[in-house]
């Protein structure tokens, strides 16, 4: 028991008189109402009550000489989980003056329950019990409640201050006596004892080194295990924009609600807590992290502004995911495995390339285990010692940085091929890339045979040819024109420019404007500049040579040299120009048939057989055979069109195709044509209409040719017109002249390409030889009329022939070679 105290057998007897004297009160009372001696029992109820008034009298002096207080509860406060969970409101007994003093103490204010905030404030200050083990009042009032059991405390406060805390129970109430023992009532030995430990205690208290944080340059607080801030640093006023600390004790600024919240919890657990918030310090919206941790009486905390840090994690974020949607459009398959060789990103193309199990792949397999699931797929190349071929794979995770690894071609097992880059990844691990090269390493091949085949058919020409590309570099020559210029092999090899050509060939003609205008028409894409030119030159040694330059549709341009020496030197000059003009058109007819010969016959016979075969004269087929060779039918007839075209754009240029006019019907021509390609149209998907005029719709021209062009702006219209589309075939005629129209709702031609659909090798999006149009134009001239085209992306075609209602039919005009030929000794120009 403190000294000065009370003792607890005189309180409970106090007590228990008390509730006598009241009784005995009530029951004379009430005895005195029943029976005849009402006038004694009053007497005895006065005497009564004066020695009660007496009793109180002196259990008030009592307890307010009492230098502390007294709490008894008659609810037992309840526990959660063995902790406790509130103090309850326990009847306090003793002077005003104690209890206002012990709620300094607290570092509580006054409130509807003074005894709980008391409790609280000092429920969490260290205390050492009477045995020496140090622990806190809530630890041991929550003992007292599960098993009975009595303590005695010292409870270490600020500034070296002490309370002695006593409890017990008494029956069914729990009973606690608080009282300051900071130095009172000790002898000096102890006392200085008591001071020697606060001060220990003190130094190993956590607000200590708070108190070093006063210069800290980020936000520092503590709190009492109310909530109340009870200390605060420099840094903490400015991030309020408080004048001083004490500025922000007096109006308990709050950094951010949350600090309350988090201190409570701090105390509570006994562990440090932290959370991230946005807070708006000295004006400016920062990203703070703040941090409690439990002391003795409370909580302390502190901020740290991680704006950058967070910003730069918000900006890495975006980062990696734009690169992962940067990724995600590569045509190349991706994958990025980390130091641990496991998968952490493939794009979508790895998907759509290697077609495994989506599931597998989001576990995030391992390199290894994404080898294995490859090879039972079959989509990595066969190996003879597949475990060692992956150990040697692995094993990439273990070079040196610096290590520069080649790239692989992987021939997979269903005929493609594979190129594999593989690269470091800065993080630790590696990043994969997969391209599937088969298409380009098929059309490789392809364009190397189409090379070879065409220096051999250019070395078999007497004339020299020189294909320059774009760029001005030589990339095709024959051997004609290393032996008609003097060159070696060697001096041509490398691509060498159009300007390095020209120097080497000035020996023998010295004339910078000829081959500087050659340069132009080589590297100028414009249409005035690349049009068909022809020219003459005199060499020094004195040979004549006819030259011509013709644009390509790849864009590069081939320009041939033809030695004429001898044909100058001829007295008779007409007649050998005849006799070259019969022989020409000898040569040029002779062609036409070769040709028309050499191709139709094979095609002939490979349409004869495939109808025969699909007729079951070779046995009944399945459906797939029949789809075979319906491919095989449709791939004949498109060829055979394109021979068609070509031939007759060969024999227009020979000078061979002439019209035969007679009177052409032209509603019966729409019919024929939209009958002709109706299959086809069905099959695409595309409707077929035909409009003509109700009366007389003949014309006179060459109907054979007029069908020709007819089938070809329909077939042109069903190629680029998409299924549900619509294509109309619309004849007319009238005073004026006649009209074949063909609109389609198809995808339309954009402006750039508009001017040239009527070129010869113009191809469009979809392929094709790129005739079909130039012929229909042609033809049309050769009746005398003109084309007209109206188109829009997206929106359709229109391609209207303007006939007239007679042909102007003229046979070809001959070749006009007066401007290359001249009289024997008269030197052409130098500049053509």
């Amino acid at each position: 028991m403190p000294e000065g105290g009370i003792n607890i057998t005189e309180i409970v007897s106090i007590s228990v008189t008390l509730a006598a004297v009241v009784f005995g009160l009530i029951a004379g009372l009430w005895a005195y109402r029943l029976t005849a001696g009402a006038r004694a029992a009053q007497a005895l109820w006065r005497k009564r009550s004066r020695e009660l008034e007496d009793k109180i009298a002196r259990a008030d002096g009592v307890f307010g000489s009492f230098p502390g207080l007294v709490l008894v509860w008659d609810d037992i406060p309840a526990l959660d989980d063995g902790k406790l969970s509130g103090w309850g409101t326990p009847r306090i007994f003793g002077s005003p003056t104690a209890l206002a003093s012990l709620l300094k103490f607290a570092e509580a204010s006054d409130g509807p329950n003074p005894a709980g905030l008391l409790l609280e404030g000092i429920a969490d200050y260290e205390a050492r019990s009477a045995a020496g083990d140090d622990t806190t009042l809530r630890r041991r009032f929550a003992e007292l409640i599960a098993d009975g059991r009595p303590f005695s405390l010292t409870i270490i406060g600020p500034e070296g201050r002490f309370l002695e805390a006593d409890a017990r129970a008494a029956g069914t109430q729990l009973v606690v006596w608080l009282s300051d023992a900071t130095i009172r009532g000790l002898d000096e030995s102890e006392a200085r004892g008591r001071v020697e430990d606060a001060r220990r205690q003190l130094e190993a208290d956590p607000i200590a080194i708070l108190d070093t944080l006063e210069r800290a340059p980020y936000p520092s607080w503590r709190m009492n295990a109310t909530g109340r801030i009870v200390w605060a640093n420099a840094a903490y006023a400015r991030a309020v924009e408080a004048e001083t600390p004490a500025e922000v004790l007096e109006k308990q600024i709050a950094l951010e609600p949350a600090i309350k919240d988090l201190a409570m919890e701090a105390a509570k657990s006994g562990e440090a807590v932290s959370a991230l918030k946005p807070v708006v310090v000295e004006g400016s919206r920062r990203a703070l992290d703040l941090v409690s941790f439990p002391i003795s009486g409370g909580a302390a905390g502190f901020a740290l502004d991680v704006t950058d840090g967070e910003e730069a994690k918000t900006a890495l974020k975006r980062f990696r995911r734009a690169f992962d949607d940067t990724l995600n459009q590569l045509a190349e398959a991706v994958a990025v495995f980390d130091r641990g060789q496991k998968m952490v990103f493939r794009n979508t193309a790895f998907d759509n390339l290697f077609g495994l199990d989506r599931q597998m792949l989001d576990s995030r397999p391992g390199h290894g285990a994404m080898l294995d699931r490859l090879r039972e797929a079959r989509k990595i190349p066969e190996q003879a010692d597949y475990a060692g071929w992956k150990k040697a794979e692995l094993a990439r995770y273990e070079d040196a940085p610096d290590t520069e690894i080649p790239d692989d071609l992987w021939n997979l097992p269903d005929g493609r091929t594979l190129r594999v880059a593989r690269q470091r990844n800065p993080l630790g691990g590696l990043l994969m890339v997969f391209e599937d090269k088969s298409d380009e390493l098929s059309l490789r091949a392809r364009y190397n045979t189409l090379i070879n085949v065409q220096r051999a058919t250019l070395d078999k020409l007497h004339e020299a040819v020189a294909v320059f590309g774009s760029d001005g570099r030589l990339r095709l020559h024959n051997s004609e024109f290393e032996r008609l210029w003097n060159l070696e092999a060697a001096e041509l090899d490398g691509q060498p420019e159009l300007e390095i050509v020209a120097a080497k060939c000035s020996a023998l003609f010295d004339n910078p404007g000829v081959w500087a205008d050659m340069k132009a028409r080589v590297a100028d894409p414009s249409p005035e500049a690349r049009r068909h030119v022809t020219g003459e030159m005199e060499r020094e040694d004195g040979k004549v040579l006819v030259w011509l330059s013709r644009p390509l549709p790849d864009g590069a341009t081939l320009i041939a040299w033809q030695d004429v020496t001898d044909s100058r030197r001829i007295e008779d000059a007409l007649r050998e120009r005849a006799e070259a003009l019969e022989a020409s058109e000898r040569i040029k007819g002779e062609f036409v048939e070769h040709v028309s010969y050499q191709l139709r016959t094979p095609l002939t016979t490979i349409t004869g057989y495939a109808d025969m075969i699909l007729q079951g004269i070779a046995g009944e087929l399945n459906e797939q055979q029949q789809n075979y060779l319906g491919y095989v039918r449709s791939a004949a007839d498109e060829l055979e069109k394109m021979v068609t075209d070509i031939l007759d754009v060969a024999a227009i240029d020979a000078g061979q195709l002439e019209l035969d006019p007679g009177d052409v019907d032209l509603k019966e021509l729409a019919s024929d044509a939209v009958e002709l390609l109706a299959s086809k149209a069905e099959h695409a998907g595309v409707r077929l209409a035909v409009n003509a005029p109700s009366g007389d719709a003949v014309i006179t021209g060459d109907a054979k040719r007029l069908r020709q062009i007819t089938v070809n702006l329909l077939s042109n219209a069903l190629n680029h017109t998409p299924r549900d589309g619509r294509i109309t075939l619309t004849v007319k005629r009238d005073e004026d002249g006649a009209s074949i129209t063909v609109a389609d709702t198809g995808e339309g031609i954009s402006p750039d390409r508009q001017a040239r659909v009527f070129e010869r090798f113009e191809r469009g999006q979809r392929g094709g030889a790129g005739l079909g149009l130039a012929l229909v134009k042609e033809i049309v001239e050769m009746h005398g009329g003109w084309v007209d085209l109206a188109s829009a992306p997206e929106e359709g075609t229109t391609v209207v022939c303007h006939l007239p209602v007679i042909a102007k039919v003229a046979s070809a005009p001959e070749l006009d070679l007066t401007g290359l030929l001249r009289p024997a000794g008269q030197k052409a120009a130098a500049d053509g």
